[in-house]
């Protein structure tokens, strides 16, 4: 059986092939699987965006024929959802600032739109939602959370996105001052994978 990651990011099909490739005899990227798909993440939910991706690629791997029965495509999609925004940025993460993807001018209008907001009003959570579609059996769709609060300067110099903004109270550290390792152990992403393993044990 195969799974097909809608996403060519080595690093998420690498912690997606650590966790899942003991159900899994073989775990592509897109690229990998020969498909070449851009899909409009327009929904209204992290949830929305994950199950319109999951469909679509497996649609088109479907339709050129490389899909055989338990074989399946995992989609995901990750926001950051901010208390005192009212869970802003969410699912306009990736695009909050500009319609590109720009991280440091995200960051830069997450700072200025929580400027003269206290620490312990500060509180936040990224949330991963994903979609595993398989070929001739249900659908199985899990969230992952993981929960800290936004600092009021970047610190670190790992990681992307919102990561030298996300303070992991428990660590001490913020995303981007923890190594791959650290962070992928508590990440949402590691939380939705857990729920996914879960659901297909």
């Amino acid at each position: 059986m195969k799974l097909i990651i809608a996403s060519n990011n080595r690093h998420k099909i690498e912690e997606i092939k650590a966790m899942l490739g003991v159900r899994f005899e073989t775990v592509l990227g897109m690229r990998e699987a020969g498909l070449e798909l851009e899909v409009d993440e327009n929904a209204d939910t992290l949830e929305g965006n994950a199950r319109k991706k999951a469909y679509e690629v497996f649609a088109l791997a479907d339709s050129m024929g490389i899909m055989e029965e338990g074989d399946a495509v995992l989609a995901d999609d990750t926001g950051l959802l901010v208390d005192a925004l009212d869970g802003a940025p969410g699912v306009r993460s990736a695009r909050y600032a500009t319609d590109g993807h720009d991280d440091a001018a995200n960051r830069a209008k997450l700072l200025q739109e929580l400027s003269g907001v206290p620490f312990e009003k500060r509180g936040a959570h990224f949330a991963t939602a994903m979609v595993l579609r398989t070929k001739g059996a249900p659908d199985i769709e899990a969230t992952g959370r993981v929960f800290g609060v936004i600092t009021e300067k970047e610190r670190g110099e790992n990681g992307f996105g919102y990561d030298p903004l996300f303070l992991y109270e428990p660590a001490g550290k913020t995303f981007a001052e923890m190594n791959a390792e650290e962070k992928n152990g508590v990440s949402h992403r590691r939380n939705a994978l857990s729920l996914v393993l879960a659901a297909l044990n």
